[in-house]
């Protein structure tokens, strides 16, 4: 398993923008996958994106496809997410997670190995 720690979050107004990143610990992180799964109050956790080791392929929830922009760098061990334009109902803890020699089933939290702590991420209308 790997250590995951998420940054970025925070307030911004609706239209704004936000890059939320994931440090990794450990030596083996390009062999995961890489996911974001968010939480808002009162709903389940949902699939966000994710992006295999290669960085090769992406995934993306409709809701969040054409604004949301995952990316890797495996050199810092660090996984990034890009949001643009975005909207309230975009407010939620956002999550990083990880799936060892990920490759399917990305987009089911189950599948992941390891989770970070979240980053709350808050937009005003």
């Amino acid at each position: 398993q790997v250590r995951l720690v998420e940054s970025g979050g925070g307030l911004v107004q609706a239209g704004g923008s936000l890059r939320l990143s994931c440090a990794a610990s450990g030596r083996t992180f390009n062999r995961y996958a890489m996911g974001w799964f968010r939480q808002a109050p009162g709903k389940e956790r949902e699939f966000v994106t994710a992006i295999i080791w290669t960085g090769g392929s992406t995934y993306y929830a409709d809701s969040v496809k054409g604004r949301f922009t995952i990316s890797r760098d495996n050199a810092k061990n660090t996984v990034y997410l890009q949001m643009t334009n975005l909207k309230p109902e975009d407010t939620a803890v956002y999550y990083c997670a990880a799936a060892f020699n990920g490759v399917l089933g990305l987009r089911l939290p189950h599948n992941y190995d390891s989770w970070g702590q979240g980053t709350q991420v808050t937009v005003s209308s």
